[in-house]
């Protein structure tokens, strides 16, 4: 049982390293969605979702340590939230994806200051 717990908080320290780049990506994505694209905006949201599907199987594995002490992760809200960006990227609307990045961004922040506070 002792491993299982130090392998998730290795997972979960790599999580806050990833999690920095994947927040600051995440801020342009909504840039470049609200009406600057780019050439490569399709590339840099692919990578940007494939690593938020990272975090999400690493959050699933995890949670029951994230929340341990007091619920960080409101699951549901979560849930939620991947709801409405994955809906937004099926119908290919660059604003309906931008409006659910800024609903996603704060769920990361809050995912990133819960596993720092199980890791420290």
């Amino acid at each position: 049982m002792e491993s299982t717990r130090e392998e998730q908080k290795e997972a979960l320290e790599t999580l806050v390293e990833f999690n920095e780049r994947l927040l600051k990506n995440m801020k342009i994505i909504v840039k470049e969605l609200s009406g600057a694209r780019l050439d490569d905006t399709d590339i840099f949201l692919a990578d940007i979702l494939k690593a938020i599907n990272w975090e999400i199987q690493v959050t699933n594995g995890t949670i029951e340590l994230l929340n341990e002490k007091e619920q960080n992760i409101d699951k549901n809200t979560f849930n939620q939230a991947i709801i409405q960006l994955n809906t937004a990227v099926k119908d290919n609307d660059d604003a309906k994806m931008a409006a659910a990045f800024q609903g996603v961004i704060p769920l990361f922040e809050q995912l990133e200051e819960a596993a720092k506070k199980v890791i420290m």
